[in-house]
């Protein structure tokens, strides 16, 4: 049985399925801007070959591939370093306060909203989406292209930070009106939601710039504003479901634009990173027991990372068996390097 999904380094030529694929997200990492998506490949192909001297400045895209319908199905990414001097790392902390007056009996809980930066940020993990009519398929696409970020970071564990941090989507309307934009950003930049967020994906500057920087009240915003704030949307509570699981919690920090929380863990102990395993293959499966994972192999030149998700079973703390098929596609031989995520 031939392999019919395949995870690989998205390249410059990938532009049009990367594009494609875009549409269906169109955030700050992955909006659907054909000069941004232009530019990203490059720069995605440049770190996968190691041309970015600087690991923290990388950035590494993957596809999914339905190899049977010969099409891009999926798609996420790993930013190595979210904030640096020449762009940091903007958020905007949330700060609980309570307020008490003895002389009327009144007592409030305010909501605070500060803006922070960060010259050297944590691993960022984003640009994740999946076609929706493959969302439901048995393989679970979705997990294959999360998953395959937390092996990449595990096999190349010094070119990135000690801490990863997701940013996930908030309520949105469904003309994409962010409410917090509207009651903050708005006021201080004079620019739509979607103008800030296709600007702020090449320059945060502004942000910097224009943003109050001394304490904000929530309670001064609207209802509706004040809802959104540091709550996860439907359209990604799946992923928070999923990262919470591996190790990732709420860090009390949102997204300056829309109020989207921002998750982190601790890039040693997500448990994606503790169970990837670098190993050397060791021939076709025999009759030890049978595990499935993701298994990735790496070469020098184009595509320069491939994975598929496998039937493998580890023989002991270095090799690896895997069944024929994956043997075939990836073009493995005896001691080859792979690194293997088991899948409970």
């Amino acid at each position: 049985m031939s392999v019919r999904y395949e995870i690989r380094a998205a390249l410059p030529e990938d532009e049009e399925p990367l594009l494609a694929l875009a549409h269906h997200l169109n955030t700050v990492n992955l909006p659907n801007d054909r000069g941004h998506v232009q530019r990203l490949l490059e720069h995605s192909k440049k770190s996968f070959a190691g041309e970015i001297r600087s690991a923290s400045h990388r950035k590494f895209v993957f596809v999914l591939w339905d190899l049977r319908e010969k099409r891009a199905v999926g798609t996420s990414m790993v930013v190595a370093q979210l904030g640096r001097r020449d762009a940091p790392y903007i958020y905007l902390d949330v700060i609980d306060e309570e307020k008490y007056s003895r002389a009327v009996d009144k007592h409030f809980h305010h909501q605070i909203l500060r803006i922070g930066f960060s010259y050297k940020g944590p691993t960022e993990i984003g640009g994740l989406v999946v076609l929706p009519e493959y969302r439901a398929a048995r393989e679970r696409l979705g997990l294959l292209i999360s998953y395959v970020r937390f092996l990449y970071i595990a096999a190349h564990r010094d070119q990135f930070q000690n801490e990863v941090l997701a940013e996930l989507l908030p309520p949105l309307e469904s003309d994409g009106t962010s409410h917090l934009w509207e009651a903050l950003g708005r006021h201080f930049c004079d620019m739509s939601y979607a103008e800030a967020d296709l600007l702020s994906s090449e320059n945060k500057e502004f942000i910097k710039d224009l943003f109050p920087s001394g304490l904000i009240y929530a309670s001064l915003f609207s209802k509706d504003a004040q809802s959104v704030i540091g709550k996860v949307g439907a359209q990604t509570k799946g992923v928070e479901k999923m990262l919470k699981r591996v190790g990732f919690r709420y860090a009390h920090r949102v997204d300056p634009f829309d109020g989207g929380p921002h998750f982190t863990a601790p890039t040693d102990e997500i448990s994606l990173v503790q169970e990837t395993e670098l190993r050397r293959f060791a021939g076709p499966l025999g009759g030890g027991a049978r595990e499935h994972g993701l298994v990735a192999r790496e070469n020098d030149g184009p595509p320069y990372f491939r994975a598929v998700f496998a039937d493998l079973e580890r023989v002991n703390k270095d090799l690896v068996k895997l069944s024929g098929d994956t043997i075939e596609h990836l073009g493995l031989e005896p001691e080859t390097s792979v690194a293997v995520l088991p899948f409970a």
